[in-house]
């Protein structure tokens, strides 16, 4: 199947707003969600459900692991154009500008560097991108009294499972590689 042809999917139960997105939405204007990693598989697919269920989103993305064209795509499915800049979290002028740029209400932050091959290989790297990045965020955030995050983090902050099934309250922090390291050190941060 081309993605050209697929068209929006109406759901059922996606055709009135759920009661907890009701209560965000109380106001006069619709709420402004920020997807940082939008270009990416997951950020792209959350921007189809964000604007499903009413939300205005704007998106940024670095690019260093994700194409603009997924955007493009996700905008034909949504059958509007969604807000973007290429802006590296790591870059606080930058970020400052864009924040300056919407009265963003909420944030889902998917943006990271994610390869565990790559990030044994170049921790350094990961360390700037993942963790300088966040709190680059989080100042700005701050800044503008935005307190609403969403975090995406990962299994690898696990380390090596000690039982299986994994579950939630697992130890976490013995993590086995630099990509690990940087989710579990963005957890502590964001505690």
């Amino acid at each position: 199947m081309e993605l050209s042809s697929l068209k929006r999917i109406r759901h059922p139960e996606r055709s009135r707003v759920s009661q907890p997105y009701q209560f965000f939405m109380s106001g006069n204007r619709k709420p402004i969600a920020l997807v940082t990693g939008a270009a990416g598989y997951v950020g792209s697919h959350t921007i189809v459900e964000l604007v499903a269920v009413g939300y205005e989103v704007v998106a940024l993305d670095n690019l260093v692991n994700s194409q603009s064209e997924a955007l493009r795509r996700v905008e034909k499915i949504c059958g509007q154009k969604i807000p973007f800049d290429i802006v590296d979290l790591v870059d606080l002028k930058a970020l400052e500008d864009f924040f300056d740029k919407y009265k963003i209400d909420y944030v889902i932050h998917f943006a990271a560097l994610k390869s565990v091959g790559d990030s044994v290989k170049q921790p350094l790297q990961y360390y700037e991108n993942n963790i300088v990045g966040l709190l680059n965020l989080l100042k700005v955030m701050t800044a503008r009294n935005i307190k609403n995050l969403v975090f995406s983090s990962s299994c690898t902050v696990y380390g090596e499972p000690q039982s299986l099934p994994l579950k939630e309250d697992h130890p976490i922090g013995d993590c086995v590689n630099p990509y690990g390291a940087t989710k579990y050190f963005a957890e502590i941060i964001l505690k």
